[in-house]
């Protein structure tokens, strides 16, 4: 049985389960945990009234932390919201007490499933998680630029008016003001984007992509739909042993940075290295610091 276990019943974690429930999938059973037990009692009843018109036929039900012992994956979208005017570095302090007392309670259940983490700033949460948890770095990923990319795939996607899927770009590094594109493979089909785009019109896509969350933080208080949909992408790659190759943030020399990796049913299966220019490898290595001094 596929159980899946959401920690934290926030904006979050919320449009992840409305996703699950909305796309093919194959979650039998989908936990919620929150230290508000009524909201996730009344999450769990208005998701199960929406499985008669759903895909799926999962069983959506509140629970405790004892449901995450034969869990496959636990989702943790638990703690405090970047507010206006906050970057997602300035919530480590906030997260982390928070982090430490949930991952106990985890593991304490014998958990030996994969952890996929939403909590900003996720490079960091997704490190505090792995050392917490004293998992295989393989069972610890953190969502990183899976939805950068996909605002950047979306942006190009409108430019050149293609299907978002023929786009082929990566945002690489931190989740965050550091994060940067990797213009060098960026293809639209067989054709290489760099040579399309004046610098003037890279720069711009550049700042779009980085300071969207942002804009969306001012206009509507949270940014919540998009990283559903990452949430489930991850997870139907992990569920059915994909072998997908998704932008996501894992282990490489003792910090959690977002390259492309293949995911399947074990988690992270490799970390693949793209060939940068040097520009990029410089911007690569300021991004890494970035997070190495959080992370200290």
């Amino acid at each position: 049985m596929n159980k899946v276990v959401i920690v934290g019943c926030g904006n979050v974690g919320m449009s992840y389960a409305y996703a699950l429930i909305n796309q093919k999938c194959s979650v039998d059973e989908l936990i919620l945990i929150d230290k508000n037990t009524d909201k996730a009692l009344g999450e769990a009843m208005d998701l199960n009234h929406s499985i008669p018109y759903s895909l799926n036929t999962m069983n959506v039900k509140a629970g405790d932390y004892n449901d995450c012992g034969d869990a496959k994956i636990v989702v943790i979208s638990a703690g405090a919201n970047q507010n206006v005017g906050e970057t997602r570095l300035d919530l480590i302090k906030k997260n982390e007490v928070i982090f430490k007392e949930i991952i106990d309670k985890i593991m304490a259940t014998g958990f030996n499933g994969i952890f996929l983490i939403a909590t900003n700033p996720v490079d960091a949460m997704s490190y505090i998680t792995y050392k917490c948890s004293k998992l295989d770095n393989r069972q610890v990923i953190g969502t990183g630029t899976s939805l950068d990319t996909a605002r950047l795939r979306y942006s190009l996607s409108k430019r050149f008016n293609i299907y978002p899927k023929n786009v082929h770009a990566y945002v690489l590094g931190e989740h965050g003001d550091s994060e940067f594109i990797a213009w060098s493979s960026a293809m639209v089909g067989s054709l290489k984007i760099d040579s399309m785009l004046s610098d003037d019109e890279k720069k711009e896509i550049e700042i779009e992509v980085r300071e969207s969350a942002y804009d969306i933080i001012n206009k509507k208080g949270n940014t919540s739909y998009g990283i559903g949909m990452c949430l489930v992408r991850i997870t139907n790659a992990i569920l059915n042993d994909e072998n997908a190759i998704i932008t996501v943030s894992s282990l490489a020399n003792d910090v959690y940075i977002s390259k492309p990796c293949i995911i399947n049913k074990n988690g992270i299966r490799k970390r693949l290295e793209i060939d940068l220019n040097d520009e990029e490898k410089i911007l690569f290595e300021k991004s890494k610091n970035v997070i190495k001094n959080v992370i200290d």
